[in-house]
């Protein structure tokens, strides 16, 4: 009982850590002019890929070696920097047409940048021989939570500093992105 207990709270320590990738990233992205509606579809979509990924590791995990989370982490930076750039510079344009939104393929990018932990996450959990039913519970729950309010504080943000939000959710996440490819 006390070992159950044990791994039930590191799997959730885990997944707030995990989470708090997706809150962060979730205050950049809420700096676009989003309603609750797409907040409420982000928060699905990122929760869903906190299921997905971390799946997809746990079965590769027991066939990879540990060196792919190195590799997963550093195409989560890279993302994570291209979106940023890609924000800052179209703050500063007056168009309103951006290439990475949180809508469509944008969505799927910005789930993917901020679950590819989950995967490195996945593959020594499914090493170790994790329960995956608690993994993927807790995961996908805390995540979708954490990026709601993440949204939702970016979005309140977002009305108090008017047009240098975006350049500052860009920023946000560039400086994210940087410290996934730092080794710190």
């Amino acid at each position: 009982m006390t070992a159950m207990l044990g791994e039930f709270i590191t799997l959730l320590i885990m997944a707030f850590a995990l989470g708090m990738d997706a809150f962060s990233v979730g205050l950049g992205m809420g700096m676009f002019k989003l309603r609750l509606r797409q907040i409420f579809k982000i928060g699905i979509t990122i929760g869903l890929f906190h299921v997905w990924m971390p799946l997809l590791g746990m079965v590769a995990g027991r066939f990879l070696s540990e060196k792919f989370g190195e590799i997963a982490a550093y195409i989560g930076g890279g993302l994570l920097l291209v979106l940023g750039i890609q924000m800052i510079v179209t703050s500063m344009k007056d168009e309103e047409n951006t290439f990475i939104t949180p809508v469509g393929i944008g969505l799927f990018v910005f789930a993917l940048s901020v679950s590819l932990d989950s995967f490195s996450v996945g593959l020594t959990l499914g090493i170790y021989g994790a329960k995956t039913i608690l993994v993927l519970t807790s995961f996908g729950i805390i995540a979708t939570v954490l990026t709601w309010i993440g949204l939702v504080v970016g979005r309140k943000v977002q009305g108090w500093i008017g047009v240098y939000s975006e350049a500052l959710g860009g920023g946000i996440l560039l400086a994210f992105g940087i410290k996934l490819l730092l080794p710190l």
